[in-house]
């Protein structure tokens, strides 16, 4: 069974394009969403995902539609292959139940993965770089003085959080953090 998934981005954007174009493909159902692609909770995509048995297409009008990112979409297209479903993209002409169509999909895994090791690389020599200029990294280290201070503040009841992360420079998250420490400390 065909199924089908079109998505755009916001409200004010149509699916008509889209829908015509799966129509055509013989899409059985269509999963219909307006959510931008990098939102991770797309509802429709995870009823459509439910809904897959062994035979199954997923079917989309382009490639952009469905993953979030390419990482995402090669995840989406492997978990298809695993539960036995192909899929097919119109716009680019991809169908993984040919042998291009997988071929197109091992290169752009192989891809994917030189990327994210790539990225790690360039991190870890980043940080051997800076650690040799005598920077270890991480947040600075705020003083005592003007951690007292925020408490200080804090117990006089004059001032709000807003306020006292505004004259000691130290965020809300800091202050509370400090805050929780301070009473974990008073209950021993």
């Amino acid at each position: 069974m065909n199924i089908g998934y079109a998505r755009v981005s916001g409200n004010h954007q149509n699916l008509d394009m889209q829908l015509d174009a799966l129509t055509r493909a013989d899409c059985i159902k269509i999963f219909q969403e307006k959510a931008t692609g990098k939102r991770k909770d797309r509802p429709e995509l995870d009823n459509m995902l439910e809904m897959l048995r062994p035979g199954d297409r997923v079917v989309v009008y382009k490639l952009d539609r469905i993953g979030r990112s390419l990482k995402h979409l090669i995840e989406l297209v492997e978990h298809f292959n695993e539960i036995g479903v192909e899929f097919v993209s119109l716009h680019e002409n991809i169908d993984t139940s040919t042998p291009t169509g997988r071929l197109f999909f091992h290169i752009m895994a192989a891809l994917a993965e030189f990327e994210r090791e790539m990225i790690v690389e360039r991190t870890a020599t980043g940080s051997e770089a800076a650690r040799a200029r005598g920077k270890n990294g991480g947040r600075p280290k705020i003083d005592q003085k003007t951690i007292d201070k925020a408490l200080k503040l804090y117990d006089s009841k004059t001032h709000s959080v807003a306020e006292i992360a505004k004259i000691t420079g130290i965020s809300h998250q800091t202050l509370y953090r400090y805050l929780k420490s301070r009473s974990k400390k008073a209950e021993k």
